[in-house]
């Protein structure tokens, strides 16, 4: 099967969405499946996808007013002559917004099947262009459901997730498959290694945190309660694995407690570096309340790293409370998450078992097998669409009403943008920043 997958982030791109995409892209094409990328351009990026590599890349400003999307440029039948050559039997969109649109329009143009996977709650991402803005969230939720509406079948990465689309107003058929980790990779990391070239003792215990450094990912909230326990504990370190905005807020909120020392930030991480990492690590904490799938909590499980996180959608799939580590209430105060972590090493004989659950919970998520449930919801849906191609009359009302809906969505993005230009430009003239 031939399956074109529109993304607005992508390799080389470090994120959850774009990790997702590459991991089904190799995956899928084990199972004997072509697959064609269309993802923005990067700076660097020529050499990584050169010709007949499966990317088609397009023009885009990169990095958004400090968010992690790029915004297409409207450069007209740029990536027709590319799609009509690859003759896809299926389009992926995984964004709803920007390259989405693009799409759409492919799907409506070749009369194919549209499958969206809802990655991201996007309407906690308005503070990159407003930092109060009710309406617009209302907006994004808005814009989002109908865009789900407009697809063939929407797939969610969690239960949480496919629940509160549908309670939202999403009447497509919704399949639940969560982005898959390579359990076996990530249980070959050195994590001596990894604090020796931090710098971090071998006989401390390491607090770990990787993601995103952004306000969405609630790192107030983590580093306060992280700084209470290392007021308690002296033998407590905390290493975080990322980059954002909110990196320098984090280092200054440590000095200001006077446990900067016992903060190792080591940037951004790949590969066999970011396995080591976790492996460094004796606890994983996360407190985002904005996930769809709790990616990186599925990864930390395993390199066998037991987790403490707030109750959220996309986390509450994946720890299971007392187990595999702690699920805390979801309005947890910053006492009560240090109070876990100082109950976590307490419990030495406990450890043990938490770090075999979590393997356990990990081997569930194993990529390939998640692979395999995308790639027989492409056959479900191919062999279902060319049932409904059968009736004329059906595909075509299906089709007309694609094209008023588009249509829509196009006069709204328009005034979006201009909203968001504007917001733009006035932040960036007033200078505002997040505090912790």
């Amino acid at each position: 099967m031939n399956i074109c997958m529109f993304t607005n982030t992508y390799l080389p791109h470090v994120g959850g969405v774009a990790n997702s995409v590459s991991r089904f892209e190799e995956d899928l094409k084990k199972l004997g499946h072509r697959v064609l990328i269309v993802a923005p351009t990067y700076p660097d990026n020529v050499e990584k996808n050169p010709e007949g590599s499966g990317v088609l890349r397009v023009p885009a400003i990169q990095n958004f007013n400090g968010s992690d999307f790029s915004v297409r440029l409207p450069i007209p039948f740029i990536i027709d002559e590319k799609i009509d050559e690859f003759a896809p039997d299926v389009i992926h969109s995984h964004h709803p917004f920007l390259l989405g649109y693009g799409a759409v329009r492919a799907a409506y143009r070749r009369r194919l099947p549209l499958v969206f996977t809802h990655h991201t709650l996007y309407e906690e991402y308005t503070h990159y262009v407003s930092s109060q803005s009710p309406k617009m969230k209302k907006f994004v939720v808005k814009m989002s459901t109908a865009y789900a509406n407009m697809c063939t079948h929407v797939v969610a990465p969690s239960k949480s997730i496919a629940d509160l689309i549908k309670k939202r107003g999403v009447n497509t058929p919704v399949t639940e498959i969560p982005t898959g980790v390579d359990c076996e990779y990530f249980q070959t990391g050195d994590g001596l290694r990894f604090r020796k070239s931090f710098g971090i003792p071998e006989d401390v215990r390491v607090i770990g945190h990787v993601g995103r450094l952004a306000h969405e990912k609630n790192l107030d909230y983590l580093s306060g309660a992280v700084m209470e326990y290392l007021q308690r504990d002296d033998r407590a370190w905390f290493l975080v694995v990322g980059e954002g905005p909110d990196k320098a807020l984090i280092e200054k909120a440590f000095a200001e407690r006077g446990v900067n020392k016992r903060l190792v930030t080591a940037g951004k991480q790949s590969g066999q570096f970011l396995i080591d990492a976790y492996h460094a690590m004796d606890l994983f904490v996360f407190s985002s309340k904005t996930e769809t799938q709790g990616m990186v909590i599925a990864e930390a499980m395993a390199a066998a790293t037991p987790v403490i996180a707030l109750d959220a959608s996309g986390v509450r799939e994946v720890v299971n409370d007392r187990t595999n580590g702690r699920l805390l209430e979801g309005d947890a105060s910053e006492s009560e998450f240090a109070d876990a972590m100082e109950e976590f090493f307490k419990n030495d004989k406990k450890m043990d078992a938490r770090q075999k659950a979590a393997l356990r919970t990990a081997r569930r998520l194993d990529r390939f097998n998640c692979a395999r449930r995308l790639s027989d919801l492409y056959d479900s849906v191919c062999n279902n669409w060319r049932e409904v191609k059968r009736n004329a009359a059906v595909i075509d009302d299906l089709f007309v009403n694609w094209e008023e809906i588009l249509k829509s969505v196009r006069i709204e993005w328009d005034i979006l943008s201009r909203r968001i230009d504007a917001l733009a430009k006035t932040f960036q003239s007033s200078g505002e920043k997040g505090k912790f």
